[in-house]
């Protein structure tokens, strides 16, 4: 006996909304400690009234924001904050036409057992919390787990694991009527070929979505967030955009179901104006690829904005127009049609990568 969610409809709107043509995802979602590394080298207090500035600097950019971004994540902190002018943040975004979303994982945890790699938690009172932000106006989830790649990693016990958490949350979203972006991240840490992410892509895809299958998961009211197929930040081999583009096609082709609606790739460290570059040569890479292939970016939206603001109130204009910038760049990419416009834009070129990024 098949049993019907009865929010099936509804998840499929939902899913469809987030990637619509020219539309990605906003990650807005950094933790208490994460917004601080951001705040630090600005010298901004980390505190609830600058959070809270902040995050209403990006979510007031004005109706175009809502014409680049399908929707936004936000962290369980800022789902509840209102604006200056006393009006919720949930309701300034669905204003503007952006779906709204909540981080809902607990972090990663050490994977005993294995060479350093991890597994991540929170699936414990995952279905109240679900009911909590639906109720909050959320309509999508999202949970990272994190793998890498190394000499006998990702391990076999690090796949089934990540994968098994990941359909489970998957599952306990789609109970409660939110879309749960499925995100198992390969870290760009190490020296390996782009030939090896292609391979370390391929076989995790596989494994996830035997685990959605076996989890009854309806992939049609999912979206999937992967990282960008790309070689290790230490390989000494350099790539093209091109290359970057044909080999995540290709992992994609291998293991992700036509039934899936959207892909919103994570930034990974890379720099705003490579993630945008990347994006825009997977949407020009030819042949069949039933899904939109978009952006969930946040330190590749936010680093040069961030920067612009520096915490002070006549900078916010500022601000928010390089955010602009660059979620039209990102738009424009997501339909392979970006001429590098921004590429000029202070900071667009710095590398973000951390090693080992967590958050």
């Amino acid at each position: 006996m098949v049993h019907e969610n009865k929010f099936r409809e509804e998840l499929v709107a939902t899913a469809a909304a987030i990637v619509a043509k020219g539309k990605g995802i906003l990650a807005a979602d950094e933790s208490t400690g994460t917004i601080g590394k951001r705040f630090d080298p600005i010298g901004v207090q980390n505190n609830e009234d600058n959070r809270r500035a902040y995050r209403e600097l990006l979510f007031t950019a004005g109706p175009d924001l809502g014409k680049y971004v399908g929707g936004c994540i936000l962290y369980e902190e800022t789902l509840f904050q209102k604006a200056a002018n006393g009006k919720p943040f949930t309701d300034v975004l669905k204003e503007n036409g952006v779906v709204i979303g909540i981080k809902v994982d607990k972090g990663v945890v050490p994977l005993s057992g294995t060479n350093g790699e991890t597994t991540t938690q929170g699936l414990d009172d995952l279905a109240q919390r679900c009911q909590k932000y639906y109720d909050a106006g959320a309509r999508f989830a999202k949970w990272r787990c994190v793998l890498k790649i190394g000499a006998n990693e990702p391990s076999n016990l690090s796949m089934l694991e990540n994968a098994n958490v990941l359909a489970r949350y998957a599952s306990i979203c789609q109970a409660n009527g939110l879309v749960p972006i499925v995100e198992p991240e390969i870290l760009m840490d190490g020296d390996h070929s782009l030939e090896r992410a292609v391979e370390a892509t391929s076989l995790v895809l596989a494994y996830v979505y035997k685990a959605l299958a076996d989890h009854k998961v309806f992939l049609e009211g999912t979206l999937l967030k992967p990282n960008m197929v790309t070689p290790g930040v230490d390989c000494k081999k350099t790539y093209s955009a091109a290359e970057i583009g044909h080999a995540t096609v290709t992992a994609l082709r291998r293991g992700v179901p036509p039934a899936v609606p959207g892909i919103t790739f994570l930034s990974g460290g890379q720099s705003e104006e490579n993630a945008t570059l990347h994006l825009n040569a997977i949407n020009q890479v030819p042949g069949p690829k039933p899904w939109a292939l978009t952006f969930s970016y946040g330190r590749a939206l936010q680093a040069s904005t961030i920067k612009a603001w520096a915490g002070k109130t006549e900078n916010v204009k500022a601000a928010q127009d390089v955010l602009l910038a660059r979620a039209k760049a990102n738009s424009e990419a997501c339909q392979g049609i970006y001429k590098g416009d921004a590429a000029g834009a202070a900071g667009a070129g710095e590398s973000l990568y951390v090693k080992s990024y967590v958050y």
